[in-house]
């Protein structure tokens, strides 16, 4: 193939280039994994060419924060993401990420997503797992974090109480095999067992890991309601302390925190940045809040397991005592604001999803802490796997936060299908259209940045915040990571009933030069590939 031959153009497109700056007209040619060209190309050869004109030519979406560790090993289609323009994803997130763990049996008991009857032959160490993804055909990159929650446990358990040093020492261990093997970084959930066990004396040896190979640590704070504050003085005097980059996962304040917690943390973020820390944060793009509901329990209620949470939830006097619980992970919950709560994701309950907690406690004819309760009974041993979403945020939080330079937009969800064994998974309300979603409301309704500053926040900005250097941007010799989208007609059309809809507005999609997405229509093409960290 000579110097002007080129294996697909797109022509006449509107091209971003990720940094920024306004859009221009122009071609952009493909040869293997690779942007060749930029510029005009009407005379050269192509074995392809598409005529974009009119539409958005994007670096291909970003997706910084996201739990599909054990979906892509399912179905590595990631249906869900490259519907809308997604060609690279973060998992190993809020410290759940499925590896390493002690024994294949612990994989069922980790790994957010989990399906039932999967036939997979295991993993225990974090390259192990690595190279089973690496085994499957990836309809998206894949970056992998290591998660807090997932050592400790290798190493603890369930067992209630504080680690000791040497415990912490065996966890740093982990972590650091877990970066040699790959990861591109670590993460903890600190709302989350075991992770609100912990303290910054526990975490700060593991962030000191991530800083030593210059890996980002992610965290999912320990607090973004009453005492927002303390979890986010915690996470940034934690990096500070470690020397090691830091990301806010989902930022926003939820229900309980005063009406200025977000622009005090604001404050808080842009004050560490003037002392040269190195924080960012990132946002989902709608005030719907979503998680597990076992993280409601209270950390007395998790130790020992399943078995025993079964046990304990059985019981009369234990479900009374965990009503009494003051400070719940959503103070809804404690303050028993059910008609704002909505069950997301059920095995033995699919019909009740996108029900009100209210309306379903109705129709039962049960008080709605009771009904908690009794929907993770029927759930079992798969009860990790039982998910709510509440409108938990708020939208001018959500408008303050994008109009910060260094907001990435996040999707926090799992790569999925509509079809096979994910079929009836939902991570997210807007799992299938968080891209369309940013992009239409926030940009195209509410102007709130501009399309190009928008398409910065899911390309270069992840791409440098996760220190991938040949991904994030449109320039010749780059990695073909390509969105073609309509700025005009690009729109999510997920609702709370019915989330699983893929957006309008993706034309085009490829992922390392191969097409995902023509027209509109997926085809047969996984071209992703995992992305090992140190990145070249």
């Amino acid at each position: 193939m000579s110097k002007n031959s080129f294996d697909t153009i797109l022509e006449n497109g509107t091209v971003y280039d990720g940094t920024g700056r306004p859009g221009l007209v122009a071609d952009v040619g493909i040869v293997d994994d690779r942007i060749k060209h930029i510029g005009n190309l009407e005379d050269a050869d192509s074995v392809q060419r598409i005529n974009v004109q009119g539409l958005a030519v994007s670096p291909g979406f970003i997706d910084l924060h996201t739990h599909s560790d054990f979906t892509l090993v399912v179905d590595g289609s990631a249906e869900s993401q490259v519907h809308q323009g997604v060609t690279t994803e973060v998992i190993g997130q809020c410290g759940h990420s499925v590896a390493p763990v002690c024994h294949h049996d612990e994989i069922a008991k980790r790994a957010i997503g989990f399906v039932a009857g999967s036939k997979i032959k295991g993993w225990k160490s974090f390259g192990e797992y690595l190279e089973t993804l690496e085994a499957q055909e990836l309809g998206v990159n894949v970056a992998a974090f290591v998660g807090h929650g997932t050592v400790h446990h290798a190493v603890m358990g369930d067992d209630l109480r504080l680690p000791e040093p040497e415990e912490v020492d065996q966890m740093a261990l982990l972590v650091e095999q877990s970066i040699e093997e790959g990861a591109a970084g670590f993460s903890t959930g600190l709302e989350y067992w075991p992770g609100s066990q912990s303290t910054p004396d526990h975490v700060e040896p593991l962030c000191q890991v991530a800083a030593r190979h210059d890996r980002l640590y992610a965290t999912h704070v320990r607090n973004r309601d009453r005492y927002y504050d303390l979890g986010f003085g915690e996470a940034m005097a934690t990096a500070r302390s470690a020397g090691c980059r830091l990301q806010i996962s989902h930022i926003q304040p939820k229900y309980g925190a005063p009406d200025y917690a977000m622009e005090h943390t604001l404050e808080l973020v842009h004050t560490n940045r003037g002392y040269s820390l190195d924080v960012a944060f990132d946002v989902i793009p709608h005030d719907w809040n979503h998680t597990l509901i076992m993280a409601i329990l209270p950390k007395w209620a998790l130790e020992g397991g399943v078995e025993k949470i079964i046990d304990r939830l059985k019981d009369k006097t234990c479900r009374e005592r965990i009503k009494k619980n003051r400070n719940p992970m959503w103070l809804l919950v404690a303050d028993r604001i059910w008609d704002k709560i909505v069950l997301l994701n059920s095995i033995e309950n699919v019909d009740l999803i996108g029900e009100k907690f209210s309306d379903i406690a109705r129709m039962r004819g049960v008080d709605p802490y009771d009904l908690v309760f009794d929907l993770l009974l029927e759930e079992g041993a798969a009860m990790h796997q039982l998910l709510w979403t509440s409108n938990a945020f708020s939208q001018s939080d959500l408008d303050l936060c994008l109009e910060q330079e260094e907001c990435a937009v996040i999707s926090d969800t799992l790569a999925l299908a509509p079809y096979g064994p994910l079929e009836k998974k939902v991570g997210s309300l807007s799992g299938y259209g968080w891209t369309s979603e940013f992009l239409s409301k926030y940009i195209n309704e509410k102007k709130i940045i501009s399309i190009e500053e928008g398409i910065r926040r899911m390309t270069s900005l992840p791409a440098e915040r996760l220190g991938v250097k040949d991904r994030g941007t449109l320039k010749e010799n780059m990695k073909a990571d390509i969105v073609v989208f309509d700025t005009g007609s690009i729109r999510s059309t997920w609702t709370v009933k019915e989330p699983r809809s893929y957006p309008q507005g993706i034309e085009h999609v490829f992922v390392n030069g191969c097409q995902t997405i023509s027209a509109g229509e997926r085809t047969s093409v996984n071209n992703g590939a995992v992305l090992r960290a140190p990145f070249a």
